[in-house]
C-alpha cells in the first residue's frame, strides 16, 4: 500500500494556524494558501492544525471552510478535514439521508473496509448522530443488496481460515446460486462472499473457475443485476486488488457518470493516506491516460488545483 499524502517536514501547527487565518481575512479568500497547506499536510498534521486555529482564534476551522467556500472544492478540502473513521461515517450517513440513497457509495465503503475499519465505522456512526447503522441500512435500502450491506456491516469475516474441501463445497454452491438464482441461492452467495476469509475466498474463486470454467465476476454479471450484482462484484475486486477495484471507480466516474464530483472525491481523500499512488499506476495500466489527465480535462479552477496536489505525492506523472 502507498499513499501520496505524507507527515511534512518541519511541521509548525501554530504558523499554518496562522496562514490559515489569514487566507481567511480580507476581500476575497486565499484558496492557493488552504490548497498548499491543508493537502501538504497528513490528516493527523490536519487535526493539530485544527485545534492551533481553536486556541488561538476561538474559532473552528472546519466551520471557517465551510463558511468561505463552495461547491466541490469546499467538499474537497473541508474533506480533509475529517479523520478517515469520521470522513467514512460522514460519506455513509449522507448518502443515506440527503434526497436519494447513495448507493455506490454505501458499496464503495463496505465492501471495502476490515473488520477493525467496519468496527470503528459503526462505533463512530453511533457516538457522531445517535443512530445504528445497521438499522439505516435496514430501513434505506431494500432486498438482497440490503442483505448484503447489514452482513458487510457487522464486521464479522473469518480470519486467516483456508479450507481445501469447504472451498470445493462453497464454490459449487456459487455455481448453483448462478444457475439457480432464487433468493436462498442469493442468501448463500451473499453470506459466503461477506463472511469468509479472503484467503477461503481465492480457494473458493480457483475452484469455481475450475467447476465452471468461467471467472466468477464474469458469472455473476451474467446471472444477477442491479445494486445487488454491483456489491457482490466489489466485494470480490476489493479482494483482489483493492487499487485496481478503487481505479476502475475513478474511470467509471469520470467517463461514464459524467464525472461524478461526490465519486472522485470520495476515493482520492479517503485513500490519499492508505493506496492513491497504487491506484493512480493501477488506472494508467488498466486505460493507458494518467488520472492527471483526465482530471485536468474535466475539472477546473481550485477544485481542479486540489485534486491535483492530492494526487502528486512525491512523483508527478502526466
Amino acid at each position: 500500500m502507498q499513499g501520496t499524502i505524507y507527515p511534512a517536514q518541519d511541521f509548525n501547527p501554530g504558523m499554518d494556524a496562522e496562514m490559515l487565518y489569514g487566507a481567511f481575512q480580507g476581500m476575497g479568500c486565499d484558496k492557493d494558501v488552504l490548497i498548499d497547506i491543508l493537502t501538504q499536510r497528513s490528516n493527523a498534521q490536519r487535526l493539530m492544525i485544527a485545534e492551533a486555529y481553536r486556541e488561538v482564534y476561538g474559532r473552528d476551522l472546519i466551520t471557517d471552510l465551510k463558511e468561505n467556500l463552495s461547491d466541490h472544492f469546499k467538499q474537497v478540502m473541508v474533506g480533509l478535514m475529517y479523520p478517515p473513521v469520521l470522513y467514512d461515517v460522514h460519506e455513509l450517513w449522507h448518502a443515506m439521508k440527503a434526497a436519494g440513497t447513495d448507493e455506490n457509495c454505501l458499496i464503495d465503503i463496505l465492501a471495502s473496509r476490515t473488520n477493525e475499519e467496519i468496527y470503528r465505522i459503526k462505533e463512530a456512526y453511533s457516538l457522531e448522530y445517535n443512530s445504528d447503522l445497521q438499522q439505516d441500512l435496514y430501513s434505506e435500502t431494500s432486498g438482497h443488496f440490503r442483505d448484503t450491506l447489514i452482513n458487510l456491516a457487522q464486521g464479522v469475516r473469518a480470519q486467516g481460515y483456508a479450507d481445501p474441501v469447504m472451498a470445493a463445497q462453497d464454490a459449487m454452491v456459487l455455481w448453483e446460486a448462478c444457475q439457480q438464482k432464487t433468493g436462498g441461492h442469493k442468501n448463500m452467495l451473499q453470506m459466503i462472499l461477506c463472511n469468509k476469509s479472503y484467503q477461503q475466498l481465492w480457494m473458493v474463486f480457483q475452484e469455481f473457475q475450475s467447476i465452471s470454467g468461467q471467472d466468477i465476476v464474469c458469472a455473476i454479471l451474467s446471472c444477477y443485476d442491479g445494486y445487488f450484482q454491483e456489491l457482490c462484484v466489489a466485494i470480490i475486486l476489493c479482494l483482489r486488488d483493492r487499487s485496481s477495484y478503487f481505479a476502475y471507480r475513478l474511470h467509471n466516474a469520470i467517463h461514464e457518470l459524467g464525472f461524478h464530483n461526490k465519486t472522485v472525491i470520495r476515493i482520492l481523500v479517503s485513500r490519499s493516506e492508505v493506496d492513491l499512488m497504487n491506484i493512480r499506476r493501477r488506472y494508467k495500466e488498466r486505460y493507458g491516460k494518467s488520472l492527471f489527465h483526465d482530471i485536468k480535462h474535466y475539472a477546473s479552477g481550485h477544485y481542479e488545483r486540489a485534486l491535483i496536489a492530492l494526487l502528486a505525492g512525491d512523483v508527478e506523472d502526466y
